[in-house]
C-alpha cells in the first residue's frame, strides 16, 4: 500500500529566520518517523537552508516550479539539473498561479514533467478548474485536458508522477471543496491514469485546496485522496504537523 503525501507549499513566504523557526517546529514534532511522506515546497533562495536543515530527517525538499528547457539562455528559470544539485525529490509543475499569472500551457506544463522526471525528481501536476469552469459543468473536461497533456508527453513514465487536483476556487479563498466533490474528481483522474498506465496503482493522487488542520482528516478518508498539497497551513508548523498526523 503506497504511502500518503502530505506536500507543503511555502508559495513566496519566508525569510532565513523565520524558516529556521518553522523547520525547528516540524523537526521537534517529527522526532518519530511519521506514516505518512512529508515535503516541502519552497522558495528556490532558500534551497541550501532548508536542505541542510532537513537533512537526514523525514522531511523531503521540494521545488515550486522547474524550468521546460534542460540550460540555456533562459533569464530567472531554474532546470531540473540545478535543483538535483540542492536534492531536491519534488518539483510542482502547473500549479495554478503558474498557469494563471505566467501563462502556462498544458504543454509547457507537460514539458515541465518530463525535464523533472529526466533529472529523477517526482513532478507534482497541478490540476484543476475555475469556478466559471466548474458551473458551467466543465470539471471533469478541464482536469482530464491538462492531465491527458502530460500524459501524451510523458507515455510509460507517468506512473512516476504525483498528480494534485487543486480546485482554483478553493485556493487561498478559504473554500474547499465537500469531501465528496473531492473525491469525486480524485475518482477520474484515476480512472484516467487507469487507463494510460498498468502501473497507475503507484501513482498518488493528493488534494490542494485549502486543506487545513481541521479539514484534513476528512479528506484524507476518501479512497481516492492520497494526500495533500497544503498551502497556507503549512506555514504554521502546529497546523502542518495536525495534518501530517491525519495521513494515515
Amino acid at each position: 500500500m503506497k504511502k500518503k503525501l502530505i506536500a507543503g507549499n511555502w508559495k513566496m513566504n519566508g525569510g532565513l529566520a523565520s524558516n529556521e523557526a518553522l523547520l525547528n517546529g516540524l523537526l521537534a514534532g517529527l522526532q518519530q518517523a511519521p506514516a505518512c511522506d512529508v515535503a516541502l515546497a519552497v522558495p528556490a533562495p532558500y534551497f541550501a537552508q532548508v536542505s541542510a536543515k532537513v537533512a537526514g530527517s523525514a522531511i523531503a525538499l521540494a521545488a515550486q516550479d522547474v524550468s521546460a528547457h534542460a540550460s540555456g539562455a533562459y533569464t530567472g528559470e531554474t532546470s531540473s539539473v540545478m535543483l538535483q544539485d540542492f536534492g531536491v525529490r519534488y518539483a510542482l509543475v502547473g500549479h495554478s498561479e503558474r498557469r494563471q499569472y505566467h501563462g502556462e500551457s498544458d504543454g509547457v506544463v507537460a514539458e515541465k514533467a518530463r525535464q523533472a522526471l529526466a533529472a529523477g525528481i517526482t513532478p507534482v501536476v497541478c490540476v484543476g478548474e475555475t469556478l466559471q469552469e466548474r458551473e458551467a459543468g466543465q470539471t471533469e473536461a478541464v482536469v482530464k485536458r491538462q492531465l491527458a497533456a502530460v500524459i501524451h508527453v510523458n507515455g510509460h513514465c507517468i506512473s512516476e508522477i504525483v498528480v494534485a487536483y487543486e480546485p482554483v476556487w478553493a485556493i487561498g479563498t478559504g473554500r474547499t471543496a465537500t469531501p465528496e466533490q473531492a473525491q469525486q474528481v480524485h475518482a477520474v483522474l484515476r480512472a484516467q491514469l487507469a487507463a494510460a498506465s498498468a502501473h497507475a496503482d503507484r501513482i498518488r493522487i493528493v488534494y490542494g485546496g485549502s486543506m487545513n488542520a481541521a479539514n484534513a482528516a476528512e479528506l484524507l478518508a476518501q479512497p481516492d485522496i492520497d494526500g495533500g498539497l497544503v498551502g497556507g497551513a503549512s506555514l504554521k508548523a502546529e497546523d502542518f504537523l495536525k495534518i501530517i498526523a491525519a495521513a494515515r
